[in-house]
């Protein structure tokens, strides 16, 4: 099982940018995903964005599109999602995932992803 530590959250205001940062135990090395979700208290946990390990194909969240931008490197151990024009409705623990299968279409739902960071969380005051 690989380890994951998410960090760079806080609080910020409406507008601000944050940029979040996934460390794992190991070098990612493909096949498979590499995701962002978050959830709020009293929701369910939800895509933000995902990236595959092998070629960096993207998709987003319809919430996020436009706004976040994920990344990784690779080769390494890193992952991050930068956070643009942050809103209230932002407001959540984010949390990095990995999913360790060669997919045609990027995983959406946390149940497809094996490992888990502990979450860091964002707080967009208004």
């Amino acid at each position: 099982q690989v380890r994951l530590v998410e960090s760079g959250g806080g609080l910020v205001q409406v507008g601000d940018s944050l940029r979040l940062s996934c460390r794992a135990s190991v070098h990612i090395v493909g096949p498979g995903t590499m995701a962002w979700f978050r959830q709020s208290p009293g929701k369910e946990r939800a895509f933000v964005a995902g990236i595959t390990l092998n070629g960096g194909r993207t998709t987003y969240a319809d919430a996020v599109r436009g706004r976040f931008t994920i990344s990784r490197d690779n080769p390494g151990n890193m992952g991050y999602l930068q956070l643009n024009s942050l809103r209230p409705g932002d407001t959540a623990v984010y949390y990095c995932a990995l999913n360790w299968k060669l997919v045609v279409t990027i995983p959406t739902q946390p149940n497809e992803y094996v490992d888990w960071g502990q979450g860091t969380r964002v707080t967009v005051s208004s």
